[in-house]
């Protein structure tokens, strides 16, 4: 999308994203306004200053502000269904995301990947292996530094590696990545795409303007996925969990065939060695082979890789008992991928803000790996009434009185799971807040033998 200097455009909600996007508006000569739903005694030292001696508006977003602007920008968390939005439809004022804009404006190759869970861990991973294979890529997108980011101050990047999410794709426009993965479909934010057939398009728009030359990268073992495969242009590489993919994870290690040469890659030493992260080193690989790298420096770059907090990360192992950090998984996909990745007779954390997810598919798989369920958040009396039938559950108050009750339920070779399914809006900032909690709860809780031992008999009364 070409943009016009002198028009006036209007940036749908600030943050992170929307920061980006209103700088990168007024380089390009744009009267940039801001609409916000929040109230600017609730914004940051940086939103506020960013947004001063512009038109601002706060508390909503309404017809008289957005729509006298020539373009409008909608943040990723913006609902796409909004009135104004609609309106602005009917008038034919173009509405955009921040992939439409930097599509055509990007002049160095772009690797972008999507999925419902496992995103952050490939992106980072790639981006890593990229380094040690000698390139500098700009990491960013969903992962926390926005795409306009780069497009501000593009010195020095030569590849572009980008974690998108649905709401980013659902405004993309003419991007084109020339690599894109597409790793597993699972229910996510069906409260926003109402359905799975809808939330499935948005991902894969990811390919909608890839051309021959392009590679697409599918996870094998998502039928959903791989459902996918005919409707692509580009060239469709494999990663999955058998030895018919491109990229096939055979207990620790990664077989890989590319181009007529077959090279194997050792996790066991490394820190991807768990099943969940397996598939992510698989696809990451894939990816960084098809970009040319060696796999000797592929080999490298897994060695010095460390999996992001939040991820299935160990906190602590007291008394025998393992505590496991999964707050990321706010997906009913990523809770029960969690499961499997833990010995059986485990005690599951799990609760938050639903996100319209069916946990139904997932009593055989509870009843067979849990042995007791804490339930907590505004999810925890669906929780309860779905798998009430199939294993011990409870519900809690909150963080502290899960893995208190926890460590009263777990004995020796037992792992406490915190995999929660839903999101942290009910009770956190965000799935890192929530983490970072149940973390501290376990090292406040096991700071001493003595005052572990006298935690379990006050619970036992």
């Amino acid at each position: 999308m070409k943009l016009v200097r002198g028009k006036r455009a209007v940036v749908l909600g600030l943050g992170v994203s929307g920061m980006a996007v209103v700088r990168y508006l007024r380089e390009q000569g744009l009267t940039t306004t801001v609409s916000e739903y929040r109230l600017r005694k609730d914004f940051s030292k940086e939103e506020l200053a960013l947004v001063e001696g512009l038109q601002l508006e706060t508390g909503g977003h309404s017809d008289e502000f957005v729509l006298r602007n020539d373009y409008i920008i909608a943040s990723p968390g913006v609902p796409l269904d909004l009135p104004v939005l609609c309106k602005a439809r009917e008038r034919g004022i173009p509405i955009v995301g921040e992939l439409a804009l930097a599509a055509g404006e990007i002049p160095v190759p772009v690797i972008a990947v999507t999925g419902s869970n496992g995103k952050t861990t490939v992106t980072g991973l790639i981006g890593e292996l990229l380094r040690a294979g000698g390139y500098q890529p700009f990491v960013g997108g969903n992962i926390g530094t926005p795409l306009l980011s780069y497009l501000l101050s593009p010195k020095g990047y030569d590849v572009l590696v980008l974690e998108l999410s649905s709401f980013q794709l659902d405004l993309s426009g003419d991007f084109r990545p020339d690599i894109a993965l597409l790793l597993n479909l699972s229910p996510d934010h069906l409260d926003r795409h109402q359905s799975m057939e809808e939330y499935t398009k948005a991902k894969c728009r990811i390919f909608s303007n890839q051309q021959k030359g392009d590679r697409a990268i599918l996870g094998a073992d998502d039928p959903l996925v791989m459902a996918q495969a005919g409707e692509i242009r580009a060239a469709v590489s494999t990663f999955g969990d058998n030895r018919n993919a491109q990229a096939g994870v055979v207990e620790d290690r990664v077989h890989v065939s590319v181009d007529g040469g077959q090279s194997c890659f050792e996790l066991q030493k490394t820190g991807l060695n768990s099943g969940v992260n397996r598939l992510n080193a698989a696809a990451a690989i894939l990816a960084a082979k098809h970009f040319g790298v060696s796999d000797e420096r592929i080999r490298r770059g897994l060695a010095v890789y460390s999996v992001p907090e939040h991820r299935m990360t160990r906190v602590a192992e007291i008394d025998g008992v393992s505590f496991i950090n999964d707050s990321k998984a706010t997906n009913v996909g990523a809770m029960a991928a969690a499961i499997q990745s833990c010995p059986a007779g485990m005690v599951l954390i799990a609760g938050g803000r639903d996100k319209a997810g069916d946990f139904t598919g997932l009593r055989e798989l509870v009843a067979s790996r849990v042995d007791h369920m804490l339930c907590l958040g505004e999810a925890g009396p669906l929780l309860m009434k779905i798998f009430v039938d199939v294993v011990t559950v409870e519900q809690v108050e909150d963080m502290r009185a899960a893995v208190a009750r926890a460590a009263v339920l777990a004995g020796p070779g037992q792992t406490v799971l915190l995999a929660p399914g839903c999101a942290s809006f009910d009770m956190f900032s965000d799935y890192a807040e929530r983490g970072r909690v149940f973390t501290a709860c376990v090292q406040a809780l096991f700071s001493t033998g003595e005052e572990r031992d006298n935690d379990k008999d006050m619970l036992r009364l």
